[in-house]
């Protein structure tokens, strides 16, 4: 049986109802010959039997809780389900600006209690493993299967690893819908997570905030109060699906969109990511990809701003360039 696609041992109606429809994402074994066809063609897919963090399968809260080390970690408090990522540099160009979390940090032992005794607020822990962690952890690191994803990583091209990142969340947080400008293994520990993931080419129906916001990459629609007067081209989005649970490893492409949500009344999950830098294109082939126009697109919104200087120049002059000239 391929490790993490067993039983499911979760309750389906313990997720969130969204109005848009879903297709399931392909599970397949690591050696499966379609694996690698939608690795390569940049399509997600739940690869089983990878062995990638066995290690860490028995991470759960008794075992973090001795062995993650006595230093302070980072921890995110929402008022919400929600935990809408922002970017603290870009912060202090919008003075009003209001984050929706805020960034606290404390030792293990005291999120712990945070976990047990939350309030009305939420809490989700997001660790860079690195070396701040203690020496059993480091050493289940180290444990990982490495000869697979380096040669993921080789056989695609990638550029190296730039993090890995911890992620310890309670029943029913969710991390909007964004897109990352990274390759994603992304590996489930302990309990489930269902994982809403969008192409590229809906870029124009999940409305990115523009690039000087702190919100950059993330979707401006709510997707549990979807406002379809101002984002109309929302009803057209189509989304994939899964449903994570221990062993299984999503393999998430760069500018793919995803929406990430632990089960509502269900156990603490615990979640690694591996990040990779994108590799590099030895030859320009046209017609281009989706994600070298997003890529694109991106780019020249940074040229403009910062030729422009002014965020709210950014718009009048994108119209004039295409109202009446390209939209016909």
């Amino acid at each position: 049986m391929a490790s993490g696609s067993g039983d499911r041992k979760y309750d389906p109606n313990k997720f969130r109802k969204y109005t848009f429809d879903t297709e399931p994402i392909p599970r397949l074994h690591c050696y499966h010959p379609d694996t690698d066809r939608l690795i390569a063609n940049e399509r997600p897919v739940v690869i089983t039997d990878t062995h990638l963090a066995d290690t860490a399968l028995k991470w759960d809260l008794e075992y973090l809780a001795k062995h993650l080390g006595s230093g302070q970690h980072t921890v995110y408090r929402s008022k919400t389900h929600k935990f809408k990522y922002y970017d603290e540099k870009k912060i202090k160009n919008l003075p009003s600006f209001t984050p929706p979390t805020q960034v606290l940090r404390m030792t293990f032992a005291e999120f712990l209690d945070k976990l047990r005794n939350p309030g009305k607020d939420r809490y989700y822990l997001q660790q860079a493993l690195n070396d701040t962690v203690g020496k059993q952890l480091v050493l289940d690191y180290l444990g990982f299967n490495w000869d697979y994803v380096n040669e993921q990583q080789r056989k695609f091209k990638w550029g190296p690893l730039t993090s890995n990142l911890l992620l310890v969340g309670m029943p029913g947080n969710v991390t909007p819908a964004h897109y990352d400008e990274q390759q994603n293994f992304f590996a489930q520990l302990r309990g489930y997570k269902r994982v809403l993931l969008f192409p590229p080419e809906q870029f124009g129906c999940l409305y990115s905030h523009p690039i000087h916001s702190p919100h950059d990459r993330q979707s401006q629609v709510d997707f549990d109060a979807p406002d379809l007067a101002r984002f109309p081209r929302f009803r057209e989005v189509r989304g994939h699906k899964v449903v994570l649970g221990p062993g299984d490893v999503l393999y998430i492409p760069m500018y793919w969109w995803h929406h990430v949500e632990s089960l509502v009344d269900s156990e603490v999950t615990v979640s690694v990511n591996f990040w990779y830098k994108g590799g590099t294109v030895d030859k320009i082939e046209y017609p281009l990809s989706i994600q070298q126009k997003v890529a694109i697109m991106r780019n020249i919104e940074k040229m403009l701003l910062e030729a422009l200087h002014d965020p709210d120049q950014m718009a009048p002059l994108l119209c004039d360039i295409v109202k009446g000239r390209y939209d016909l």
